[in-house]
């Protein structure tokens, strides 16, 4: 019979995909196994597990996952980032994305920035500025400051490692009403490994092309009945195959957690990282395109780096007084440095010497490459951040009648500071553009001190949300959520010399969730968000008066528990509008008279279609506008926003033991700025992986950008817009011991 083949299994499925997921959708996942026995989530009382739909409807194949296939399981059920508590994804009015550890050790993705690239509609930004690190762009809007570690803003500028995470879960739309300012295009919430009372442990050593060498630790170790102890580690020297690119770092996070089971939990946790990288501020453009001469041209001195030491010290303490009611307080302190001595391709020049013409706009010329030269400039500071937080909440499960509720109330108050001394190096060297000449700072480079910035701000928020089930079948979700931010601002030669803004605001939240079925869930909801001036700390003058930009959100929906809940499958239609977005109107004047819209469309497939045979996807298309600006932009594309947007990951076993997989990331032609003078291409980029899975051990090979394509990854708005040729063709050799 036809339905017995694999490949007529899979043509089935393909069918019922296309009908089912016509109509609105967006994420949700449903585990129909019990998480690893390391991860967070393992305390949580498991979701009923959905149901198919039945062969009379839909004829989908059964596909059962057995325990000997949790080793590469990269289904979540559950997320924090939705509602502040563990909750089922069918049960969130938004789309989520959630990464999780079996995801990243299968592609062999250890940043942040790398595992990101499972999320549709994210890009990447460089650094630049008094910004460097981990910089995102979430549905066309800047998340730099929307990144968060166990649920707290995690403002600190580093590039993160995943050595201690065992999921990144992604939320996307407006949510000021859960987090705060900003998370205009979404969220990005790193959920740290925690305890458990079960021993284990795990060694992981990789071996890669470009001398790239990397070993990590993983040990957990049950103090008593209740009590376990955690300590992750790591330590990496990365090489590259962009020129003069090399990457050492290391840290430590350990973490202790009392109270496992029983009513009262307190889990104090740390991270400790310190990194000494070369920094990479990509390459100019020619003829309003991005251009390098190869994949591996580096515009810089080779005596660059980019020191960061990062201290996070989380504790968090959790009471059950009944069944229907608990309790929480959780604090975060955090402290970091950045001392950067870093190079960029400033201007492109007609000559080789200071007083040569520059191009602009694009940067269009006839004349020949070869007699074109690049300016170099210092992008050189020492950054001091820090910040403690703090979060108390209450959670309150009762009836009204026939109506069920499920609340969340509380309050949090923090304090930020932040301090940028720049220093400008003078007489930096004029290189060829298609030869640049790689040496360290020449002995007539002078350097001077260049602005001197000190900000801080105080946070005061409260909230109110209320999950309201009205019978089996219908939610509907509500919220509030009140903020006063207060922040200053000083300079001792940029201006303004020194300022200081109040905002209050109220943002919003609501959704209505209608599960027909327990595999099943349609939701509609609506979200806002707000950005102030002195949202980062840092200040554009002449905007330090104006009101919070603010973004609405709405999306309607789609998310679907499929073959016995263990293929989940979501689609979603959004707009997201800035209707008043900060526009120039002249050298000393901007109003809020922008107008910024992301109309879109998104879809994911998570889990099982077999069961030897897993996938991990996700599309995003961005129809983003700036409707209305006074700086000439007005028509143009955002910076960094492509139209389309697609990855995606498969693995077969092919027998118990050996493992294959690959896939596909997508990305379509973007501009590196609002001004769309210079666009950057698209491309798709192969990566491939081969796996043997043993009792005690794995050996995984994967191979990264497997045609050796030569593409722009990483944009930057700065200098008319400057763009980051990814890495080269990568072969990764891991070997991973359990104890």
């Amino acid at each position: 019979m036809l339905t017995k083949t694999p490949l007529a299994r899979a043509l089935q499925l393909a069918f019922a995909l296309h009908v089912t997921a016509l109509p609105l959708a967006a994420h949700a996942q449903a585990s129909t196994e019990p998480n690893p026995p390391n991860s967070p989530r393992q305390a949580d009382t498991a979701a009923p597990k959905p149901q198919a739909p039945s062969a009379t409807n839909t004829t989908l194949p059964t596909v059962t996952v057995n325990s000997t296939q949790t080793h590469d399981d990269f289904i979540t059920d559950k997320s924090m980032v939705g509602a502040k508590v563990p909750t089922a994804q069918r049960d969130i009015a938004q789309s989520v994305t959630v990464i999780n550890q079996a995801l990243m050790q299968s592609q062999g993705a250890t940043s942040f920035q790398d595992s990101l690239r499972n999320a549709p509609g994210i890009t990447i930004g460089g650094a630049e500025g008094g910004q460097i690190g981990n910089n995102i762009n979430l549905r066309g809007f800047t998340a730099q400051n929307d990144i968060y570690l166990d649920g707290f803003r995690d403002r600190n500028q580093y590039y993160r490692d995943t050595f201690d995470l065992e999921s990144i879960d992604v939320l996307y739309g407006p949510s000021s009403m859960l987090f705060g300012r900003g998370s205009t295009g979404g969220v990005i919430d790193q959920v740290s490994k925690q305890p458990s009372l079960k021993a284990s442990g795990e060694i992981s050593t990789t071996i890669g092309t470009s001398d790239r060498y990397r070993t990590s630790v993983d040990l957990n170790h049950p103090l008593t009945d209740t009590a376990a102890f955690r300590v992750d580690a790591f330590g990496q020297s990365l090489g590259s195959t962009r020129d003069e690119m090399k990457n050492k770092d290391y840290g430590i996070a350990p973490s202790v957690r009392f109270g496992i089971g029983t009513p009262t939990e307190v889990t104090i946790s740390a991270l400790i990282q310190h990194n000494y990288d070369m920094p990479d501020y990509g390459v100019q453009a020619i003829d309003g395109h991005a251009f390098a001469p190869s994949m591996h041209t580096y515009y810089g001195l080779t005596d660059d780096r980019t020191i960061q030491d990062v201290q996070s010290l989380r504790a968090r303490v959790e009471h059950k007084i009944s069944d229907a009611l608990s309790v929480s307080n959780q604090t975060q302190i955090s402290h970091s440095t950045t001392d950067a001595r870093e190079t960029a391709a400033h201007a492109v020049l007609t000559g080789p010497t200071a007083s040569s013409t520059a191009l602009s706009s694009g940067n269009f010329t006839s004349l020949p490459l070869q007699d074109l030269y690049v300016q170099l400039q210092s992008h050189d500071r020492v950054i001091q951040n820090r910040s403690i937080s703090n979060d108390s909440m209450v959670r309150y499960t009762f009836n009204t009648g026939p109506i069920r509720h499920d609340l969340i109330a509380g309050a949090e108050i923090g304090y930020e500071s932040y301090s940028n001394q720049a220093y400008i190096r003078n007489n930096l060297p004029i290189v060829s553009l298609l030869d640049p000449v790689y040496e360290s700072t020449p002995s007539n480079v002078t350097q001077s001190i260049g602005n001197y910035a000190s900000s801080g701000a105080t946070s005061l928020a409260t909230y109110v949300n209320d999950t309201i089930s009205l019978g089996q079948h219908w939610k509907v979700i509500g919220g509030l959520r009140w903020d006063r931010f207060q922040a200053h601002i000083s300079n001792t030669i940029n201006a303004p010399g020194y300022t200081n803004q109040t905002n209050d605001f109220t943002s919003v939240r609501a959704g209505v969730i209608y599960q027909p079925t327990d595999w099943q869930s349609y939701y509609f909801s609506y979200g806002t968000s707000f950005d102030p001036s002195l949202e980062a700390l840092t200040v554009t003058n002449f905007t330090q008066n104006l009101a919070p930009e603010h973004t609405k959100s709405y999306e309607v929906g789609g998310k679907w528990d499929l073959l016995d809940g263990n293929l989940s499958v979501t689609s979603a239609l959004f707009q997201e509008e800035m209707d008043n977005a900060r526009t120039q109107l002249s050298s000393s004047e901007y109003t809020l008279d922008g107008d910024i819209r992301v109309r879109g469309f998104q879809a994911g497939v998570t889990g099982h279609i077999l069961p030897n045979w897993q996938v991990f996807g996700g599309y995003t298309y961005l129809d983003a506008t700036i409707l209305r600006a006074l700086d000439g932009t007005q028509g143009n594309t955002p910076a960094n926003t492509p139209r389309n947007t697609l990855t995606l990951w498969t693995t077969y076993n092919l027998t118990p033991h050996w493992e294959i997989g690959g896939g596909p990331t997508y990305m379509s032609a973007r501009y590196a700025a609002n001004t769309n003078f210079v666009q950057v291409g698209g491309y798709t980029r192969w990566d491939a992986m081969a796996a043997y899975h043993a009792k005690k051990w794995d050996a995984r090979l994967n191979l990264l950008n497997l045609t050796n394509k030569f593409y722009y990854d990483a944009l930057i708005q700065s200098d008319g817009g400057r763009s980051v040729p990814g890495i080269g063709r990568t072969l990764l050799a891991t070997f991973e011991y359990r104890l």
